[in-house]
């Protein structure tokens, strides 16, 4: 784990990166121009640096991230390395503001279970994979070891059973609920921790049987676990209308045309103009 100046700084450049982007400006010349901007007492300016030279060879940036496990998660670099993929449509705009809104939750303090629930609804969200996506959560140095078996079995097991009685069972409301019910039970293995609270069990056992997205905005709601940033949809409208506009008059032309023609022809003579004194 960094410590919180580093997170701070990783999202001020996440977000400058995205925002600068706009002015088509190239992105190695934007992380030297950033770099400038970052305090110097931190390890981010050697990793821009890094970052620069890997994108000057490869053309990417994720090639780097990935090679500095010591500073970025591998969360961080598989979410930049789907958008760079040229098979995907995972944009660049949209992975930054994901990186940038992860690095302000550590900045303030975050959990194994926030960080864990916003990554997974960010692979929900975006289509990026469960697979590759929740192997790079489980290398996340803020989990224990038994935080990356759990995930582990996520993984096998995401689309079989539902996420919200996956969540419940590894609770300490799952294991209220049992005591209540069987006072002599023993205890719970020791191969399968407690890892969310009773207030997750609750919302979990509650959205049970329900889109996986309901109970990721309840947990946003009660529990102020950050929201993964949507994608916006683009307003064409501007560029739609003065183009209908101009369709409408072709048709409009056209249909005049037709209506001469169908009265005894076309007038040609009003397209012609009078020959001037230039043109003897």
């Amino acid at each position: 784990m960094l410590e919180r100046e580093e997170y701070i700084e990783q999202a001020y450049l996440f977000r400058a990166l995205g925002e600068r982007m706009q002015r088509q400006m190239a992105t190695q010349e934007l992380l030297s121009l950033i770099k400038e901007e970052i305090l110097v007492t931190t390890k981010l300016p050697m990793a821009i640096d890094f970052m620069a030279a890997e994108l000057k060879q490869m053309g990417v940036l994720h090639t780097a991230m990935a090679r500095l496990k010591h500073y970025f998660t591998p969360f961080q670099a598989y979410v930049v390395g789907e958008s760079e993929n040229d098979r995907g449509r995972f944009d660049l705009g949209v992975a930054l503001k994901i990186l940038e809104r992860e690095a302000n939750y550590r900045a303030a303090g975050a959990t194994p279970e926030g960080i864990f629930l916003y990554e997974f609804e960010c692979l929900c969200r975006n289509r990026l994979g469960y697979e590759r996506g929740l192997d790079a959560t489980a290398g996340d140095p803020i989990f224990d070891a038994g935080w990356k078996d759990w995930i582990q079995i996520v993984r096998r097991q995401v689309g079989i059973v539902d996420l919200s009685d996956m969540i419940y069972v590894r609770s300490q409301q799952f294991a209220k609920d049992r005591l209540r019910q069987n006072p002599d039970a023993g205890p719970l293995p020791i191969d399968k921790p407690l890892l969310f609270g009773e207030k997750e069990g609750r919302i979990a056992w509650a959205n049970r049987k329900k889109d996986p997205l309901l109970l990721f905005a309840a947990l946003q709601r009660h529990l102020g676990y950050p929201p993964p940033p949507r994608t916006e949809a683009i307003d064409r409208t501007p560029e739609i209308i003065p183009a209908l506009i101009r369709r409408v008059e072709r048709l409009e032309s056209r249909t005049k045309l037709l209506e001469e023609e169908q009265k005894g022809g076309i007038d040609l003579s009003k397209f012609y103009t009078p020959p001037t004194a230039d043109d003897g």
